[in-house]
């Protein structure tokens, strides 16, 4: 196929195409629903005989992600993917890999829970993947996509800030970006970097030498306190570095607004039709739509807070997200919530019905 055609994909279909096409050395993952697919497509597309990249079905999440360890540790382009409940049994490994600033990918297509839940759309891992499921001071970038295209075009995006930060980051997507389809265009192929090329900008891997060149050691152990407490500043130095660079977001019909509502992924999609319904009743709302669940963009929130005499935060969860926005305000707007739970899907209705449920004015 041509590198700009128009195709018909699922989004975890154009995962896994755009890892095979953005140079990815290696997929570690085990099947769960609603993501099998993008281990599926893998299996069917066989990119170890095109591209030379590995693909293996793990014997557990557990397994999944302490071979992003190692692939991620000798500076190679390495991802999983799995649902909520998967992505807790990772938890672990992904603290290890941010406290040993081992940079890898990783894709959280959500479902409904607590524990095993159901196999229907969620947004209730927004605290798992913005607070970090695992132990310690630790952050991983969040990207959380809206549609097909961006299911395909942040998996080159994540590699990249990896790679720059050395962390860990996470396309935070959901049940119904997974499954919908939607037309999409593939990124370019990247061709995978060699040994040379992996020494070269990855000074610090495993294949890598030290000054006095003794092998390189990744991990994320260090008994002294003082070297601990070192490492620790070291990490939110570079978090604050992230925060301060690396916010994105999207408004629509802000300018005028009045009242705002904040969604991410699907729910923001479902807030858009509302917001139209809506604009044709004279009134006045916008939609925030983070990007980046962390870094959040907290000062735009805060900006945005000074013109507005309500925010909706708009989640498919009990209200996860809310918690940042109200601490971006500060207090200065009210600040409502308004989400559905067990795999079920709001409609745009019954989001107007929540604006002017929690905003009687209207």
């Amino acid at each position: 196929m041509a590198q700009s055609d128009i195709l018909l994909m699922k989004g975890n279909e154009a995962i896994a195409h755009a890892a095979i096409r953005c140079g990815c050395d290696g997929y570690f993952g085990y099947p769960i629903t609603p993501q099998s697919e993008i281990l599926e497509t893998l299996a069917s597309e066989k990119p170890w005989e095109t591209t030379g990249m590995v693909v293996l079905q793990a014997e557990s999440e557990v397994a999944s992600i302490n071979m992003l360890y190692g692939g991620g540790g000798a500076g190679k382009r390495v991802m999983t993917s799995s649902s909520s409940p998967g992505i807790a049994l990772m938890q672990e490994g992904i603290t290890y890999l941010a406290g040993a600033e081992i940079p890898a990918l990783i894709v959280n297509v959500q479902r409904g829970g607590p524990g095993l839940g159901t196999i229907q759309p969620s947004q209730g891992d927004y605290f798992q993947a913005t607070r970090g499921g695992g132990n310690g001071d630790y952050q991983v970038i969040v990207l959380a996509p809206a549609s097909v295209q961006e299911m395909a075009d942040f998996v080159d995006k994540a590699f990249t800030l990896a790679f720059r930060y050395r962390i860990p980051v996470m396309i935070l997507a959901d049940g119904i970006i997974g499954q919908m389809m939607e037309k999409v265009v593939l990124p370019p192929f990247k061709p995978r970097r060699t040994e040379e090329e992996i020494r070269r900008d990855c000074p610090w891997a495993t294949i890598g030498r030290t000054p006095d060149r003794k092998p390189n050691i990744l991990t994320s152990l260090e008994l002294r306190p003082e070297a601990m407490e070192q490492h620790n500043l070291h990490l939110q130095a570079k978090y604050r570095d992230i925060e301060a660079c690396e916010v994105l977001y999207e408004e629509e019909q802000t300018a005028d607004a009045r009242y705002l509502i904040v969604a991410f992924g699907s729910a923001a999609r479902i807030a858009q039709k509302a917001i139209d319904i809506m604009r044709g009743q004279d009134i006045a709302v916008g939609l925030l739509r983070p990007v980046t669940l962390w870094p959040f963009p907290t000062e735009r929130v805060r900006q945005l807070s000074t013109q507005m005499k309500g925010i909706l935060s708009f989640e498919i969860n009990a209200g996860q997200m809310v918690q940042d926005i109200r601490l971006a305000v500060e207090g200065r707007t009210r600040v409502a919530h308004y989400g559905k739970m067990g795999g079920i899907v709001p409609t745009p209705d019954e989001v107007i019905t929540a604006m002017h449920t929690e905003f009687t004015e209207l």
